[in-house]
């Protein structure tokens, strides 16, 4: 049997949700406290909306290549799942992700969609952590391309040095390479963790190895899965160019091309709630060094998420949908 829950994990979780809630909520009033209230409304209010919908567009375009990706590891470890499944899991995902005070709930969805298909929660588990991985990868390639770009095609160049960037990316291709060939070491490197319930975690280290060595023989789907992973993050940067520019804001595409990726990296540090005042504050801090006021960074990033957050909207539609036809 697996050890019970600690009684103080509650405190904890509360003790912690407390925690981001006011890290959100600090970041947000000292950047309202910056800016002129009614003037960032009036920038919100005028927003050309052919342009949003471009976004939107754009976004949707996104979100479809991103299931095409997990559907392509899905297939890579031979787990057959219709892609309009996909799809609805995707969706309630990005709603949990962008409703509930934590940037890991959509990814539960997603394993717990795809663990009955797959006959196993560690290998949903381990497909949807290689997703992970391989967009976290891109998203520092395409802030690495976007800031040598930056450097060179403006005349002030791009505050942000495009040779601490690609260093990142290559420090992290060769940190995750060898999960996937050199499986040996990973056994060995998880081995001591049997020490905690031998059968259970070793049975774990046993499918997460097989589930490696099958993505070690299905190169072609890692590939193309991070080419997929490239063609999102880009498409992401688009979203919000389109969302710039319909805000009639003085930004480029390659400025955003940095910034976009970075801040989505940011994002995943476990310390704000969905991300709010610290998006904003560093997309605010990047304007700022590129001559741009902190206004135009605080509503692009509201209005971007405010779409985001529109769009999951039919993930609670799809939600409350499964809910009342579990047969489906």
């Amino acid at each position: 049997m697996l050890p019970e829950q600690s009684p103080s994990s509650p405190v904890r979780r509360y003790a912690l949700l407390a925690a981001k809630v006011s890290i959100s909520t600090i970041l947000l009033g000292v950047l309202f406290s910056k800016v002129d209230g009614a003037e960032l409304w009036e920038t919100a209010r005028l927003a050309s909306l052919p342009w949003l919908l471009v976004g939107l567009a754009v976004y949707t375009v996104s979100a479809l290549a991103a299931v095409w990706r997990w559907h392509i590891l899905l297939k890579a470890q031979h787990v057959r799942i219709a892609g309009r499944s996909l799809v609805g899991s995707y969706l309630v995902a990005g709603y949990f992700n962008n409703f509930l005070p934590s940037n890991i709930g959509g990814d539960l969805i997603r394993i717990r969609d795809t663990a009955r298909a797959a006959g196993s929660k560690t290998l949903a588990t381990t497909v949807v952590a290689m997703d992970r991985v391989l967009g976290l990868m891109a998203l520092v390639l395409v802030a690495a391309v976007g800031a040598t770009a930056a450097g060179r095609l403006q005349p002030n160049g791009s505050p942000i040095w495009a040779v601490w960037l690609w260093a990142g990316f290559l420090v992290g291709a060769a940190a995750t390479t060898p999960a996937v060939f050199a499986l040996a070491g990973v056994g060995r490197l998880l081995r001591p963790l049997t020490v905690f319930h031998a059968e259970w975690v070793s049975d774990r280290i046993t499918k997460l190895t097989g589930a490696l060595s099958r993505f070690r023989d299905e190169p072609g789907a890692l590939l193309s899965c991070f080419g997929g992973a490239l063609f999102v993050q880009a498409s992401m940067v688009v979203f919000y160019f389109a969302v710039a520019y319909a805000l009639h804001l003085d930004v480029t595409m390659w400025d955003l091309g940095v910034i976009v990726p970075i801040s989505f990296i940011v994002q995943l540090l476990p310390v704000s709630i969905n991300g709010f005042g610290v998006r904003e504050a560093t997309f605010s801090l990047y304007f700022s060094r590129i001559g741009q006021p902190i206004e135009s960074a605080v509503v692009m990033s509201l209005v971007a998420q405010a779409l985001l957050m529109m769009c999951s909207l039919s993930g609670a539609a799809i939600y409350v949908w499964r809910g009342r036809h579990p047969s489906s």
